[in-house]
C-alpha cells in the first residue's frame, strides 16, 4: 500500500504534541494544554476523514478544516514560545506545524483547482 505523507507526518507529530501537552499539564497550564490538544487532534481527525471522503468536495471540506486547525495550532505554539511557559525548544514544533500546514495548503489548493476543472 502506498504511504500517505501527510497522514504519516501528522501522526508522528501528534505523538510529540501529546508530550508537549503533558508538560503543559504539569505546569498547570490547563487552558493552553486543552486548546493545543483540541486543535491538533482536530487536524489529524480531519485528515483521516478527508482520506475516507465520499467525494472530492467532501475531501476538500475536511482538508480545509484541517488547514484552519493547523493555523490555530501554530497560534498556540507561538503563544507557548513567546510566553516561555516551558523551557522546551518550541522551534521544532513550529517547524513541523509549518511543514504540515504547507502540505495541507497545497493539497487544498490542488483539490480546489481540480474540482473547478471538472465542472
Amino acid at each position: 500500500m502506498k504511504e500517505n505523507l501527510i497522514k504519516e507526518k501528522s501522526f508522528k507529530f501528534a505523538l510529540k504534541i501529546i508530550e508537549l501537552c503533558n508538560k503543559l499539564k504539569w505546569k498547570n497550564e490547563f487552558i493552553i494544554y486543552k486548546q493545543l490538544l483540541k486543535s491538533w487532534t482536530s487536524i489529524w481527525a480531519n485528515i483521516e476523514e478527508a482520506i475516507a471522503g465520499q467525494s472530492k468536495k467532501d475531501f476538500l471540506m475536511k482538508m480545509s478544516i484541517a488547514n484552519k486547525e493547523a493555523r490555530e495550532t501554530r497560534y498556540w505554539l507561538l503563544l507557548i514560545k513567546e510566553s516561555k511557559i516551558i523551557e522546551d525548544d518550541i522551534e521544532y514544533y513550529l517547524e513541523e506545524i509549518e511543514s504540515i500546514l504547507n502540505i495541507v495548503t497545497k493539497i487544498t489548493k490542488t483539490t480546489r483547482i481540480n474540482l473547478n476543472s471538472d465542472i
